[in-house]
């Protein structure tokens, strides 16, 4: 390839925001090069792209749908015991009266879950640490 042709793997040069002229175009062989982490990750060419550390929040969320499926889960075991532990109905088969039962305890305990799982949420935001992050790059990223 000659000089004037653009690299495969490089974009057209754009004027750089913070000076006078286009921005410097790197590509992945010229990314760890020249960088200094004391003062801000640099690449040869380019002002640092920030400060090196960064405070961020550490905390232990919950997720939300599984909370959810158990506090189903648990409803449905209910209309279980409650359909096929029950009097016999010669109107209605222990199906039917499981779909009732499933209705009207897995989605309560739907809710209950999706209530428990918003408690322990706000417990976890009052128990968030602060921490110090380095940024760090990874060489087989392209």
């Amino acid at each position: 390839m000659t000089s004037d042709q653009p690299l495969p793997h490089s974009t057209p040069e754009q004027p750089d925001p913070r000076g006078d002229g286009p921005a410097p175009v790197v590509g992945p062989a010229d990314r760890d090069t020249d960088r200094d982490t004391d003062r801000g990750a640099t690449v040869r060419g380019e002002a640092p792209a920030g400060p090196a550390y960064r405070e961020v929040t550490i905390r232990r969320a919950p997720k939300f749908v599984p909370f959810m499926l158990l506090g189903a889960f648990v409803g449905f075991t209910a209309a279980l015991v409650v359909a096929y532990t029950g009097p016999d109905d010669p109107t209605l088969t222990r199906e039917s009266i499981l779909g009732f039962f499933t209705v009207a305890f897995a989605l309560p305990g739907l809710l209950l879950a999706a209530l428990l799982v918003l408690l322990v949420d706000r417990r976890s935001v009052r128990r968030a640490e602060r921490a110090r992050a380095e940024r760090t790059y990874d060489d087989d990223a392209a």
